[in-house]
């Protein structure tokens, strides 16, 4: 029985030819045009279409200007922001991404830019975000796209200073071992301080502007009502990425099948990017069609193109690579009053960047944006003599997070993917790839700093003694094609091959714990071959080889099962399944009890340990590994359990058949402006399984075990036979909240209910909701 279709025409300036969106059941946007200026036009038409508020504030964010729609709550945010843009030859950073890049821009930009136009016209509704802050979306210029950097992941200054901050309590020795139960290093190496540096100079106030550079948005009615007087005390960043009033993890796991590993008998790719969960979703999915173009997968919505999918001959995704893109560093800067600073035998001059903010209600407001050679002063004390900058890949061309995404999509031989990786930039990631001719590969990519002479985990002086070489040749990283175990795969886990490092400078030390790594390639490996819906399976696993670990290591150190707390623990296979009663006991007692035992036992006192936390599993498990059993030790981890039992008893009630891990571990989509309408723009908490350990990935807040970070868009590719792939993104494709799309998907994304990724014309027409037919003016 056929279904009547709507279709919505619109006429818009700029529009060369008609253009044909197909929206499908599942709000995936299938666009068809005749093209490339049309195809990116209707991109970013159809971006202002689902998600406008959304990018609205992503490039106000970025380019600083939230306080002249917001006040002066947004002014010390708005001057970070501006401390890390882009301010290079826009000839090189357009080069950077192919010749056609700023044609591209462009087009995305008009796009966006007529679908305001017609709000403005009143021919289209804003979302009601607009209405309810009293604002207006701002119109987009092309280099608008690449001049924000602040929403790439790039590591390591955050934990450069905590590392550094332990040092200076604990002493280096002391402090290094103490940091690893933070953060463990791979491959295994001591920090080192730089001659004549002392520790203790870095405080918390060093990277302030930097986390307000990179954090979200916040909205509240006293930040909104906030005058200039109070405009710095809106600066503080808590450890969640909310900015509130001051008194003061990220991963993905991708995997290519060959063809002779797959029930399919073709290649299979899977993908699933682990961020911050944010409503609406930070992914949108889009298919883009143009002849010779016809490409589908996921992106950001601010973005043109796609970042993760396929081309109909070749798939690709990304996982984050642990590339060490960051340092801080500590000037002298001589005498007092004077804008410069010690370099090597000379006094080298501040470059200072006068910048006028706007604020909503006041006049402008005249900032000094300062610079070293290496890059934004990020705090000065001028009693001090010292100050304290940031140096990032971000500054330099072909950085846009990405962006090279543009030339990928494109590429139809495992030699054409090769050739476009090497312009990629940011973020630094693994590369995975899979086409029709039964190619798979991994290759990581991105910009990776060469230090001769430190190791980058610690900040080091500005004087000119630690400089980077470059960055290491693209032609020359690791790689792995169509390897003889029959499958590629990441999971930001240390993956570079021994030999390889042995010969070169390393990318950094920095990596996720290989749990989840451990559990993808055991599973990969078996001899059975591996399906869509085993891959799907794999995609939701909640089994944490963390868990089995301890546990195991708990029965050795507990051979007495009398207490309640072990006999819960004893038969548990360590999948942390949302209805699972020791999966909630084992976590309440791992996150809050065991691990801050485990570093009080190495001595870390309160002021260390909160500087530690949250520990890392993997090291909490080592510890118990390789330590040597004894009363005490066995005294601490009795009174850790009977604490976790006393809080789960506490929260959850006396009995434990009435816990469960998703009782507490819940996943809360909020809308940002929830706090300022009486209307419901938010979801109701979902019970989630699984952690940081698991597949499912799904890490959470130490104080109150809410779900913070995972994959919102998950999706399976079937090589060849396009239209089998499958995917989910939550919440849902639109960010309106009154669209049929805005929270479609996400209990079907709770339960691993995926929906296919259509492809073909004639699935698409038998899917479809309904169509919008743009023509020009």
């Amino acid at each position: 029985m056929s279904r009547k279709v709507t279709i919505d025409r619109r006429s818009v300036n700029k529009l060369e030819d008609e253009v044909t969106i197909n929206i499908d059941r599942w709000g995936v946007p299938h666009i068809n045009a005749q093209s490339l200026h049309d195809l990116f036009f209707a991109q970013g038409w159809n971006a202002a279409r689902d998600r406008l508020w959304q990018i609205d504030i992503a490039r106000k964010r970025g380019l600083g200007l939230l306080s002249r729609d917001f006040g002066p709550g947004y002014l010390e945010q708005d001057r970070a922001a501006r401390l890390f843009l882009f301010r290079g030859d826009m000839n090189a950073e357009w080069a950077a991404y192919g010749s056609d890049s700023e044609e591209i821009c462009s087009a995305f930009a008009d796009g966006i830019n007529s679908y305001i136009d017609s709000c403005n016209d009143g021919l289209l509704a804003l979302p009601p975000e607009f209405a309810l802050l009293g604002h207006r979306p701002d119109y987009w210029k092309p280099e608008d796209v690449v001049r924000v950097r602040t929403h790439s992941l790039t590591r390591n200054a955050i934990s450069e200073l905590l590392r550094c901050k332990v040092i200076a309590l604990a002493g280096l020795e002391h402090g290094t071992r103490l940091d690893s139960l933070r953060q463990e290093l791979s491959p295994a190496i001591a920090p080192r301080l730089a001659e004549g540096f002392d520790p203790a100079v870095v405080t918390d106030r060093v990277l302030r502007d930097y986390r307000l550079a990179i954090s979200p948005v916040s909205f509240s009615r006293e930040r909104l009502a906030a005058g200039l007087q109070e405009a710095n005390l809106w600066t503080n960043v808590t450890p969640f990425d909310e900015i509130a009033k001051a008194p003061f993890e990220q991963g993905s796991n991708n995997w290519a099948i060959s063809a002779t590993k797959t029930t399919t008998g073709r290649p299979i790719l899977a993908l699933d990017p682990h961020r911050r969960h944010v409503l609406p979703s930070i992914r949108y999915v889009v298919h883009l069609s143009m002849p010779g173009l016809n490409v589908i997968g996921a992106g950001e919505p601010m973005l043109p193109g796609i970042s993760m999918g396929h081309n109909g001959t070749a798939a690709f995704g990304l996982t984050i690579f642990g590339a060490d893109q960051e340092d801080i560093y500590v000037y002298d800067m001589g005498h007092a009053g004077k804008n410069e600073y010690r370099y090597k035998e000379a006094w080298e001059q501040v470059k200072i960047v006068k910048e006028s903010i706007p604020v909503h209600g006041y006049p402008d407001q005249e900032v000094d944006l300062r610079f070293t050679r290496h890059g934004p002063i990020l705090y000065q004390v001028a009693e001090a003599d010292r100050a304290f900058a940031l140096r990032t890949v971000w500054q330099n061309p072909g950085m846009a997070p990405y962006m090279s995404s543009l030339a990928v999509m494109r590429a139809k031989t495992h030699a054409e993917y090769i050739s476009a990786l090497a312009s990629w930039g940011c973020p630094s990631v693994n590369h995975i790839y899979a086409d029709t001719s039964n190619t798979i590969a991994w290759k990581p990519s991105g910009a990776a700093p060469i230090r001769r002479n430190w190791d980058g985990l610690l900040p080091v002086p500005g004087d000119g003694r630690f400089e980077w070489d470059g960055y290491l040749p693209p032609d020359n990283n690791p790689f792995e094609t169509n390897p003889v175990k029959g499958f590629v795969a990441t999971a930001n886990a240390m993956n570079v091959p021994e030999e390889w490092s042995r010969l070169q400078p390393a990318f950094g030390y920095e990596w996720s714990d290989s749990s989840r790594h451990d559990t993808l390639h055991s599973a990969l490996s078996q001899p059975e071959k591996i399906s869509l819906q085993d891959c799907m399976s794999l995609q939701c696993s909640v089994y944490s080889p963390i868990a089995a670990r301890i546990v195991a290591r708990l029965r050795t150190l507990h051979s007495s099962r009398e207490t309640p707390e072990v006999q819960l623990l004893s038969n548990w296979d360590g999948h942390l399944g949302a209805g699972s009663a020791p999966a909630a006991f084992f976590e309440v007692w791992l996150s809050k009890y065991l691990g801050p035992t485990i570093a009080r036992l190495e001595g870390a006192d309160d002021h260390i340990l909160a500087l530690l936390m949250p520990l890392e599993p993997s090291a909490v498990a080592s510890w118990l590994e390789q330590v040597q059993p004894n009363e005490s030790l066995t005294d601490s981890i009795k009174a850790s359990l009977a604490s976790a039992w006393s809080e789960c008893i506490a929260v959850m009630g006396h009995d434990p058949a009435e816990w469960s891990w998703g009782r507490i571990h819940r996943l809360t989509l909020r809308h940002p402006l929830q706090d300022l309408t009486t209307e419901e723009w938010s979801l109701e908490p979902i019970a989630v399984g699984g952690s940081g350990s698991t597949l499912n990935y799904s890490s959470y807040r130490q104080d109150e075990f809410s779900v913070t970070t995972g994959p919102s868009v998950r999706m399976i590719i079937d090589v060849g036979a396009w239209d089998k792939s499958v995917f989910i993104n939550s919440p849902g494709q639109s960010g309106v909240p009154l669209s049929s799309h805005y929270q479609d998907l996400a209990l079907d994304w709770q339960r691993g209910d995926y929906k296919p990724l259509l492809y073909s014309g004639e699935l698409i027409q038998r899917d479809l909701d309904h169509s919008i037919i743009i023509t020009p003016a």
